[in-house]
This record gives C-alpha cells, structure tokens and sequence, in this order.
C-alpha cells in the first residue's frame, strides 16, 4: 500500500497514519515510485471502480482519505470534472508530487492537499463531502473504527463513503518461476505472514462488519480481478521489480539461503536472470470496494 515496515501496497496505498516506523522522509521516494508504477498499471481498473460507485447524483465535494501521490485522486477528478477534491495524506513527500501533477494537468483549482495523521483524535476541517474516498489506507491505520466514525460524522446527508482495498500484494511471476527455484514467490509472501500479523493486522479484512458497526448501511460490494498480463511491458518489470524488493526487505530473515539467492538474482537489474528481462510476468490481484452510507 514508503510502508518499511510493510510491503504491501494498493493502487493509492501509502501509510496514511501515524509513521510507525519513524522514518517517513526517508522511505517517500522509493514508495512514491511504487505508487506511480501502481497507478499506471492498474488505471482502467481504478476508473471501472469509480465508474461503478451507486452514486445518487454527481458529487461535487470529495476527500480522498490517504490519497499518497494522487491515484484515486485523479481517477475522480477525470470521472467528475465538476468536482473538487481534498487530498490527505500523512507524507508531505506525496502530497507535494500530488500537487505538481495538479498543476502539470492544470487541475490545481480544483484540488487541495491537508497534511493530518488519521489516526489521530482530531482531523482538520475536510469540509462536507458528497464522496469519500479511501483506497488502500484503511487497514494501516491503528484505530479503523474511530476512522470509519470520524467519515460518517463528515459526509454529507446521503454521501457515498467507498472503501477501496487490495485482497493481498500483487503477484508477478508464474508459478513455475523462477526455473532454478519454482514456486519463491509465494514462499516468499508465505514468509511475511508472521510480521503482516502484527503490524497490518487489519489487511485483507472484510470491511462490511466494521462500517455496519460505524453506522453505515453497505449499500453494494464489489471484487475485481485483477489479470494484467506483462508480455514485454516495462512498467510492469519495474513495478514487479520495486514490489518484490520491497517484499524482500521483510522475508529474507525467514527465507532459505536458497531461496534468497534466487530472489537476489531476479533483483539483480544486470543479471541475466533479471525480473526486467522476463517476459513472462503479470499482475495477478483482486481488489474489494464496500460502498456504503450513514
């Protein structure tokens, strides 16, 4: 969903939260670099679900809560062009990129960017919105439950509160892949369980339970595969190649020396068998979206 302390990542996914690895200045490059790969693979995926939102009328007023460098943000600004959005994040890395993408686009009018840890007791004034948006930034936060309280204090009489999340990281490879090591990808995700557990305990939940509880009435669910097949693409060797880096920060303790000289070997970008030399690779995920009203 940057996240040094978790690799996963959605189409907008960012730590929107409190840092809880007190490094956030220091990670925003490298996540902001996923985050822009993410939004250019997956992008007619984001704009089939925002074209699929049961909205009532156009909204006019959205906030797109853990925005990180501006996925969702621009899917809405290009799906409703009378709308303006407030984008909120926590890194000041994403939000200044989110703001020079505006203005290269020349839609800065029509966007505002606030700075606020959602996990916190208070959020700034966001206005009252007819939408809210919240891809990939629920499940990193401490305290969902006040969160999803806090958006149901803030939407307007019958706003739309959309709940975007990814079913788990991304696969790349084909399961017989790597030919010296098959099957290292997933041994690898296998070996991030444990530290998912107790840092992202959150990921992957269904999040009907907890806006019923919030007080929202689920209105529709929706899951999306997603099946992106790479051929040649060279975006998707990058994007494969930031993720399992990432992926590789956490599981290398828990991975065999075998293993972990293979998956050094597809990192290693002048190696023969490097991940930007495949042809082979895909993006393989689903994505869950729980629409819901006060």
């Amino acid at each position: 969903m940057t996240h040094q302390h978790t690799p996963h990542h959605g189409g907008s996914g960012r730590r929107p939260g409190r840092d809880h690895g007190g490094h956030q200045e220091h990670s925003d490059g490298g996540q902001a670099e996923i985050l822009e790969l993410d939004a250019e693979v997956l992008a007619e995926h984001l704009a089939s679900i925002v074209a699929w939102l049961p909205l009532k009328s156009e909204p006019r007023r959205i906030v797109d809560l853990g925005c990180g460098t501006g996925a969702g943000t621009f899917a809405l600004l290009e799906r409703f062009p009378d709308a303006h959005v407030t984008a909120v994040d926590t890194s000041a890395g994403h939000l200044r990129l989110l703001r020079e993408k505006a203005c290269a686009r020349g839609v800065e009018g029509r966007v505002r960017t606030v700075r606020a840890d959602l996990d916190a007791d208070h959020w700034p004034d966001l206005g009252t919105p007819d939408l809210v948006w919240a891809s990939a930034s629920m499940h990193h936060l401490a305290d969902p439950g006040r969160a999803l309280r806090s958006v149901r204090e803030l939407l307007a009489p019958g706003g739309l509160f959309a709940v975007v999340e990814l079913a788990g990281f991304p696969r790349f490879l084909p399961a017989h892949a790597p030919e010296n090591r098959p099957g290292l990808e997933e041994r690898a995700h296998a070996a991030t369980d444990g530290f998912h557990a107790e840092h992202v305990p959150h990921r992957g939940a269904d999040w009907g339970p907890p806006l019923t509880a919030a007080g929202f009435t689920v209105e529709d669910e929706r899951t999306v595969t997603v099946n992106i097949e790479g051929e040649r693409s060279e975006a998707i060797g990058r994007y494969a190649y930031g993720s399992l880096q990432r992926i590789r920060g956490v599981a290398a303790p828990a991975l065999s020396p075998e293993d972990l000289a293979a998956l050094d070997e597809l990192l290693d970008t002048g190696g023969p068998n490097s991940l930007l030399r495949r042809e082979d690779l895909a993006v393989r995920t689903e994505r869950t979206v729980w629409a819901a009203r006060a």
